[in-house]
């Protein structure tokens, strides 16, 4: 098919910098950019969420009737601007019964009940709002279980106006797949013929994701690993049978980074710049970030950071399990995240013991970029990692990841050779405290006794790119690749 200018649909339920939970709103904040760079016209959609200003937004005259089923039809407004350095619109659906609430998803009481009609409605509206734009995309591209639902819609309830457009589902996290009561059959409106094994039904219960996986045009998941690993029992969440099923038009697409944010030769929370070809300033921030952490300054002894969220799915728990005797080594760790109470009560603990472990409890994105900076080594031991940002930001600011081979961890991270001398970080394979400890003893041993192998590493992992340009070519490709299936 020879290249034409695509009109595209990108609808994500987070977006950077309008609201964020996870790696989804980096994705949704930087990939419409680097698609609209390579000549395409893309509108972005997202909710218009309690947190989010909508006096710095622009009001948009057009009442928007969205058509819920049994629940009848619900109106919303609709708000606008632009993604941050771009002229790529974003369009907010504003309805306050579903999106004026302090939290996302959930609250401190859990995952909101009505969290299906509220993203039904989100989908419908996205829709909605193409035809009252005028603007008939030839690409419709849902993100995880939150847009599920357009794929089939745009075949049966908004056929008339979609009928030429492919969609292409993005799953993010197969770990959430949008499973609901029944009854939401008849909000859906897609009949409920839809209701069976090889669509929707999963357990008696309806299954968005499940739904999209069966009649997307195709599929991509943000690390080439991780679409194989979906498809093992491992991984798959008990849809690998299913995602099997439809493999012929799932691709992996690594997700990229923005250079312009997660650099050290333009990062403005360093005390001192610092590139691959005047390295010293990273000892400066180390000392900036031992000083901060009321840490001993040290240039000589070994630092190793984390930022993440405190879950299992994060390798908190094969933390947790070697961190004290982790801290018996000749070593400075510092972690920065929350999530889980237990975990966050064990490092606070640890913490109050140890004064080589430093530990911030909660978010900073200025904390970030210093831990990345001034860190010699990374901590990243997934159970599972469909991309992973933190690891490619390490590579960047010569923080060496120590991570385990899972999803985009292994697809981004070459394990240390010390006979050839190269790598780019240290890799384990089990996730037992065993490897995880092992690999860590590795790693600290490599920056004491072979400092030219970890000098000759760091340098390596800083001329790494992973950039949005690479992962665009490789989302449009999809997109030619589904219209054109959908043609023939």
């Amino acid at each position: 098919m020879s290249k034409e200018k695509l009109k595209i649909l990108f609808a994500a339920a987070e977006i950077v910098p309008f609201a964020k939970t996870g790696g989804l709103a980096d994705v949704a904040g930087a990939l419409p950019k680097a698609i609209k760079e390579l000549g395409h016209d893309i509108i972005v959609v997202m909710p218009r969420y309690y947190k989010i200003d909508k006096s710095k937004l622009t009001k948009l005259d057009v009442p928007l009737g969205v058509p819920m089923g049994v629940m009848g039809e619900m109106w919303a407004g609709v708000y606008k601007t632009v993604l941050p350095n771009s002229d790529v619109p974003v369009y907010f659906i504003d309805y306050e019964e579903y999106f004026g609430r302090h939290g996302l998803y959930e609250d401190e009481q859990g995952g909101f009940e009505d969290n299906d009609n509220r993203f039904i409605f989100f989908s419908k509206a996205a829709l909605q709002l193409c035809k009252i734009l005028h603007f008939t995309p030839d690409i419709i591209h849902a993100n995880d279980w939150h847009t599920a639902a357009m794929p089939l819609l745009s075949r049966t309830r908004f056929y008339h106006d979609f009928a030429n457009a492919a969609s292409v589902l993005t799953i993010h996290n197969l770990q959430h797949q949008g499973n609901f009561y029944k009854g939401v059959m008849d909000v859906l409106e897609v009949g409920w013929e839809r209701f069976n094994s090889r669509e929707f039904e999963d357990h008696d219960r309806v299954n968005l994701l499940k739904g999209a996986i069966a009649h997307a045009d195709a599929i991509t998941t943000v690390s080439k690993k991780y679409a194989l690993e979906i498809q093992t029992a491992e991984f798959g969440f008990g849809l690998e049978n299913h995602i099997r099923a439809h493999s012929h038009k799932l691709v992996g697409i690594l997700n990229g980074v923005d250079y312009e944010e997660w650099s050290p030769a333009v990062d403005k929370y360093l005390v001192q710049k610092y590139d691959v070809r005047k390295i010293s300033g990273k000892k400066a921030c180390k000392a900036d970030v031992q000083k901060h952490f009321n840490l001993e300054i040290r240039d000589d002894v070994a630092v190793i950071g984390f930022v993440g969220r405190f879950a299992e799915q994060k390798g908190i728990g094969l933390i947790a399990g070697v961190l004290e005797g982790a801290l018996d080594l000749d070593v400075q760790v510092i972690m920065l995240g929350t999530g889980e109470k237990w975990a966050e009560d064990f490092f606070r603990e640890l913490a109050y013991r140890r004064p080589n472990f430093a530990l911030h409890v909660g978010y900073s994105d200025e904390l970030a970029h210093k831990i990345e900076a001034g860190s010699d080594m990374f901590l990243m031991p997934s159970i599972f990692e469909p991309c992973g940002l933190n690891q490619i930001y390490s590579l960047s600011y010569g923080t060496l990841p120590i991570v385990r081979a899972a999803g985009g961890l292994d697809d981004t991270i070459a394990n240390f050779d010390a006979q050839k001398g190269t790598g780019n970080g240290f890799k384990f394979y089990d996730a037992s405290n065993e490897a995880l400890y092992h690999t860590i003893y590795w790693a600290l041993d490599t920056y004491y006794n072979d400092k030219e192998a970890f000098e000759k590493m760091k340098k390596s992992a800083m001329k790494e790119r992973f950039g949005w340009d690479d992962s665009a070519k490789g989302y449009e490709a999809v997109y030619y690749n589904a219209l054109k299936n959908k043609r023939n």
